[in-house]
């Protein structure tokens, strides 16, 4: 009875709280999601800092995606990822500071953005989003992913060593991850308690 009872929490991310009575409507839901989470991308990105040295500067993409990954679950989140990063590469100057296309160095960042969302997003519909600490290892994770793309492309099209890549493309960014990952550890299990859908209980 405990498993059956457990079981359906697992299997919600936030997205699936908005209502849907039928399969056409809830189509339209999942549309509209994706294309909100892809637009909420391209706005955080435009909250972009240069980084002296490094052609990757501080934004809040990153933050965006993760959290698009997480509320929208895998596959919602990685449309939406990849709609925004379509987008920019057909010409919509979304990206960091304005930017469009697929020829700059930091582009691998928006390639491990799409992967990362489903990650997240996967992990989410397990209870990754529900309690504090799960968030933060969730969020770790997502950002892990990102840099595991990000960093070797921007070794290799800016042709620069491993060691550069880090210094130019890891480090500088390590301090204002964690302030995304505090921010989203009281955003997500504070929705969660806020709606009455908890880790612990069922969902529905």
């Amino acid at each position: 009875m405990s498993s059956s009872t457990a079981a359906p929490a697992a299997r919600f991310v936030l997205a699936d709280l908005v209502p849907a009575s039928s399969a056409a409507r809830a189509r339209v839901r999942d549309a509209a999601l994706v294309l909100g989470g892809a637009v909420l991308t391209g706005l955080a990105a435009q909250l972009s800092v240069p980084v002296p040295g490094s052609p990757v500067p501080v934004t809040g993409q990153t933050f965006a995606a993760l959290l698009v990954g997480t509320a929208l679950g895998a596959r919602r989140g990685f449309a939406s990822l990849g709609l925004y990063a379509a987008a920019g590469v057909a010409g919509l100057p979304w990206f960091a500071e304005g930017s469009s296309g697929w020829s700059m160095p930091s582009f691998g960042y928006i390639l491990g953005m799409m992967l990362a969302s489903a990650v997240v997003g996967a992990l989410a519909r397990r209870g990754g989003d529900r309690t504090v600490l799960r968030t933060a290892g969730v969020m770790v994770l997502g950002s892990a992913v990102v840099y595991a793309v990000g960093v070797p492309y921007l070794a290799y099209s800016a042709h620069l060593s491993a060691t550069q890549a880090v210094d130019l493309g890891l480090r500088p960014y390590l301090l204002g991850d964690a302030l995304k990952a505090a921010l989203a550890m009281g955003m997500l299990p504070a929705a969660w308690r806020f709606l009455h859908h908890d880790g612990d209980d069922a969902a529905g």
